[in-house]
């Protein structure tokens, strides 16, 4: 939000803001943006200047739990174990996914986002994951042609195919873990 907005401008930005966090946990990244605007009490046509696309609205609900994830991947990025540190970085962000609805929806790939407007929460996201990704490739426990892109993507996936599951943290990891071990016998 620039700092340059009028009063009013900044709080409406910070009630629909308040409003959107609450049902997007509430409802996903389907949460109604004419219910948003309701119950924050502004038209929708004021949700939109502030938010012109549902995933510019998702992004500004999801900031700080990026934040959150790109800081967690500085911290591991210092481990001694490579593979553990992107495990562990790719298991928090899987948690992340499965308990904050809406935010495996904000990573996920948009062919039509417009240029201006590329998923930025991606690009921070491999932006982070990157050093953890490079020391597992160095260590020799990930091969050199896996991308941060691939992982998120993967764990995205997972976390969308888990979310109407009675259990879905638990089936999320289940499948987190079968991919990480592969299908292959353990020997």
């Amino acid at each position: 939000m620039p700092e340059r907005q009028r009063a009013d401008a900044r709080r409406n930005y910070a009630r629909i803001l308040a409003v959107a966090e609450q049902e997007v946990a509430a409802h996903g990244a389907n949460a109604s943006l004419e219910q948003i605007a309701r119950v924050a009490g502004v038209g929708s046509a004021t949700v939109r200047r502030h938010f012109p696309t549902r995933r510019a609205l998702l992004e500004a609900v999801s900031h700080q739990r990026v934040d959150t994830l790109c800081e967690r991947a500085g911290e591991l990025a210092g481990t001694d174990d490579g593979r553990a540190a992107l495990l562990e970085w790719l298991g928090d962000l899987l948690a992340y996914c499965v308990s904050a609805r809406g935010l495996a929806d904000v990573l996920t790939y948009d062919a039509e986002a417009e240029a201006a407007h590329q998923n930025a929460c991606s690009a921070r996201m491999e932006e982070a994951g990157e050093p953890l990704l490079r020391r597992a490739v160095r260590d020799g426990a990930v091969s050199g042609e896996v991308t941060v892109a691939d992982l998120v993507t993967l764990v995205v996936g997972i976390a969308l195919a888990t979310e109407h599951h009675p259990d879905p943290r638990a089936a999320a990891e289940r499948l987190f873990t079968l991919a990480v071990a592969g299908l292959s016998p353990q020997r």
